[in-house]
């Protein structure tokens, strides 16, 4: 009943209020414009617009017809996404580490969704350990983890560097023991954390102890204490704390891909190539 094109001239005339600057907009001239506008007029049998020479205002029932318009392009996009798209189709078991799948995952996914609908996509976020068993069980295809450099048994995305973070301004006394805000065991940041810190003779005390980023990173705002994080997914409200004799260096880490030689080659290989095209994760989390 409702031509999409017409549709979509229409809510550039709305979002805008200028037949001009919609037809900018849309690459067409201002005739095609009021053409378009003027046929879904007729299709509606309603009035949308009330122009003169000067301003242009959405009628009630074009408030109404805008609303519609974007639910009705909405669903053409999705069938055309649909029918236009890979045939490419079956089951991915994906998983990935919360503090990875904080950035900028979820756009990745949606992307990939929009690309590949006939592929059921099945997501596991928990820590790297239970992901790296799950996936030696056959219960996971790809998995999206942090490796230590050197032992990396996938494809790497990027290398990163393990930062301390804490509340700006934060202080650590040589002379108590730091205050360490961790993961439970097994945790690749714990391990890291507590063999720096014996390698320096340094005293620590675990002030709180979690399951997910989220925990650790409520506990860095409430001033617990410290935890270990990669430095480019530091959010902008908590602060990188510099290496000092109270806080050693704590080395680098791999975010890296890793498959299951058992699960269907096509769709993780097209899941591997769409985050290594985005470089993943590099835009800190939200506070």
């Amino acid at each position: 009943m409702f031509d999409p094109v017409h549709l979509r001239t229409f809510l550039a005339v709305a979002s805008t209020l200028s037949f001009t600057e919609a037809g900018r907009r849309l690459g067409i001239s201002q005739p095609s414009v009021s053409q378009h506008v003027r046929r879904l007029e007729e299709a509606a049998g309603r009035q949308l617009l009330a122009r003169d020479t000067r301003v242009v205002t959405l009628t009630d029932n074009g408030e109404a017809m805008a609303g519609f318009a974007r639910t009705i392009l909405a669903a053409h996009d999705d069938a055309a996404s649909y029918f236009t798209g890979t045939a490419m189709q079956g089951r991915l078991r994906f998983g990935a580490a919360d503090d990875l799948a904080l950035a900028q995952l979820p756009a990745v996914l949606r992307a990939f969704r929009q690309l590949y609908p006939r592929i059921n996509l099945e997501l596991t976020v928990t820590q790297t350990g239970a992901l790296q068993r799950r996936l030696a069980a056959n219960q996971l295809d790809l998995v999206f983890i942090k490796e230590p450099p050197g032992e990396t048994s996938g494809r790497i995305v990027r290398r990163d560097r393990l930062v301390w973070i804490g509340l700006p301004g934060t202080r650590i006394s040589a002379e108590e023991p730091i205050p360490l805000i961790t993961y439970a065991a097994p945790s690749l940041s714990r391990l890291t954390a507590l063999r720096v810190l014996a390698e320096s003779g340094r005293t620590w005390r675990i002030s709180c102890k979690t399951l997910q980023v989220n925990g650790v990173l409520a506990a860095v705002r409430a001033g617990i204490g410290v935890a270990v994080f990669p430095s480019s997914l530091v959010p902008p409200d908590l602060q990188a704390l510099p290496a000092s004799p109270e806080l050693p260096e704590l080395g680098d880490i791999d975010i890296t891909l890793v498959a299951n030689p058992r699960a269907p080659r096509e769709p993780v290989e097209a899941l591997t190539s769409a985050i290594l095209g985005e470089r993943v994760a590099a835009r800190p989390p939200a506070p």
